[in-house]
């Protein structure tokens, strides 16, 4: 299931790049000075192409990774990371519960009352707050002091509809969770330390975002067995049930966080703008599969794309515009939820 997930990641994000361009030249496809400019689409589809002999590869690839991650750790492109957790939701949780979901730029505070089986989700509410950028160039205990106060102003505004979960001698319960959008090396099912953000710094009760993807999904339906982030960034996590003798659980299995974003196989569909990009971003020669499926790429793959076309074919007339010069200047955002809450991919067993 998981090799399926990566194999249908890169097909979505040629479709999306190449959609991008196709749009343009239908727009522009009467004029004669377009024919190169089809010409060089043509080329840039043919390099993105994945038929189904190719996907079969990158799918071989991919498991021959996680079985070497799982077999030794750093002995494979994914890091394969344990995290411990072998129980997941299952819809018969109550009480009043408190959620921090971490991101690169912002973070999400939400609560949520859950009623059991039978009332599921109660009610919900939630708050985006942009992080000063000052505090991302700071230190940590600058910065999660002002997530700390933030979320004691969220808890403030809590209405009385909320004051139906566990109580504890007179006094209303609440727990806290914490989702966090970088890799974590967890040393017990609610510890773990920061791989790459702050060497070192260490959490108490957190999980990485995709692992909590997944329990969301298996909130609803106890056959999710996978979680995949298709946003940003793309990430993959999902139960082993054939665990090393070094990590053994109870039951016998536990959640793997995969960091898939790292994965790069020389059967992937590169082209000369993946190779561009990659040699003038921060990191050359890292993450080459989230260079090539993450939001954070698309945008600027079709860029380059469109002022190749415009340089060469003279696209949008004899000039290139200014703006299309500008690295990034096209955003692609990652997918939303109708309701504004968090994004979830998931699949079934």
């Amino acid at each position: 299931m998981t090799q399926m997930l990566l194999s249908t990641a890169v097909a979505c994000a040629t479709v999306a790049a190449v959609a991008a361009a196709v749009m343009v030249w239908q727009k522009f496809h009467k004029h004669s000075h377009c024919d190169q400019a089809l010409v060089l689409l043509y080329e840039f589809r043919h390099a993105c192409a994945t038929p189904l002999y190719v996907l079969r590869h990158i799918s071989e690839h991919v498991a021959l990774e996680m079985q070497a991650g799982l077999n030794q750790p750093g002995g494979s492109q994914l890091m394969m990371l344990p995290t411990f957790i072998e129980k997941l939701p299952n819809g018969c949780e109550k009480g009043l519960f408190y959620a921090l979901d971490l991101s690169g730029t912002n973070f999400r505070v939400l609560r949520c009352l859950l009623g059991g089986p039978n009332a599921r989700v109660i009610k919900q509410e939630y708050e985006v707050v942009a992080i000063p950028r000052a505090l991302l160039l700071g230190t940590s205990e600058e910065l999660f002091d002002f997530i700390a106060q933030r979320l004691i102003s969220f808890i403030k505004l809590e209405g009385p509809e909320f004051q139906r979960g566990h109580n504890w001698n007179g006094h209303q319960i609440r727990e806290l969770g914490l989702t966090i959008s970088f890799p974590i090396c967890q040393t017990s099912h609610n510890t773990g330390i920061l791989i790459k953000w702050t060497e070192g710094f260490k959490i108490a009760d957190g999980i990485n975002d995709t692992v909590g993807t997944m329990a969301g999904g298996h909130y609803w339906n106890d056959d999710v067995m996978v979680g995949v982030i298709l946003g940003t960034n793309t990430n993959a996590c999902y139960v082993e049930c054939n665990l090393p003798e070094d990590i053994q659980t109870k039951s016998g299995k536990m959640v793997i966080y995969m960091e898939w974003g790292r994965f790069w196989s020389s059967h992937l569909p590169r082209t000369y703008i993946d190779e561009q990009l990659d040699n003038e971003s921060v990191n050359p020669g890292d993450r080459g599969f989230e260079k090539m499926t993450g939001a954070m790429y698309l945008g600027e793959i079709v860029r380059r794309v469109l002022a190749r076309m415009a340089q060469e074919a003279n696209l949008f007339g004899d000039s290139v515009p200014t703006k299309l010069k500008q690295p990034f200047i096209l955003l692609s955002n990652g997918p939303s939820c109708q309701s504004g809450g968090l994004c979830t991919a998931s699949a079934t067993q």
